[in-house]
């Protein structure tokens, strides 16, 4: 290849890496809500519990289902919330285990993959926490109550330049009820917690899949 085509090919690949990014850089649109924050979901248990009987965390791993595949924007934006707060300590998996299921609907270039890994963190338990959530049986997952598209995907768009959104892109916002149950004080208990935040998706117009991209911060969503 001469230095002519490498010089091309370098601009095609920071063309390609602008696009896909684009949502981080568009302006005024609470870009806040796309990079890591305070893990607000891997707080330890209010009170002091109660360790689970011997043998109850000690059965093989079972294999987490994947998310369907789907070419409607809404009911995909609802299989991700569901997969990223539905976890259940005893059976043997990691938060790692759970990560991998989202990250199979990710922007199959790969771009999205290590900013979606990190946005996923942000939502579920350490590892030492998990281990120490296992002793008490906990399990958590998510009431969804509203689902909507962010008034503020709109500003994204209007400020995007053309062809940097790839047809099918947008945001949905979801707000919902977090549910927690384990075992304090030799007794069953759970809690419940308001959250909200936003995924970023695309929906190829074309009928394939919908692919995950970014998620907000846990309780910074659009609006």
């Amino acid at each position: 290849m001469n230095p002519t085509d490498v010089s091309r090919s370098r601009r095609r690949l920071i063309a390609l890496i602008s696009a896909a990014v684009v949502v981080l850089l568009l302006v005024g649109v609470g870009v806040y809500g796309l990079v890591p924050g305070p893990r607000t979901t891997s707080d330890p248990p209010p009170s002091r519990p109660s360790p689970a009987a011997p043998g109850t965390t000690d059965r093989a791993p079972r294999e987490l289902a994947p998310i369907p595949e789907t070419d409607d924007p809404e009911e995909f934006a609802r299989l991700v919330a569901e997969a990223l707060f539905e976890w259940d300590t005893t059976t043997g998996l990691m938060p790692l285990d759970y990560t991998s299921v989202l990250l199979k609907v990710a922007d199959p270039s790969g771009i999205e993959q290590a900013g979606l890994a990190s946005d996923i963190a942000g939502y579920l338990p350490t590892r030492d926490t998990w281990v120490e959530l296992r002793k008490y049986s906990t399990t958590q997952h998510l009431e969804i109550t509203n689902v909507f598209v962010p008034a503020a995907w709109a500003e994204a768009e209007a400020q995007a330049q053309p062809g940097q959104l790839a047809p099918g892109t947008t945001a949905y916002t979801v707000e919902g009820i977090r549910h927690r149950q384990g075992i304090w004080n030799d007794e069953p208990t759970s809690s419940a917690h308001h959250v909200a935040f936003t995924i970023f998706l695309t929906c190829p117009p074309d009928g394939d899949p919908c692919y995950l991209l970014r998620l907000s911060v846990l309780d910074q969503p659009l609006r």
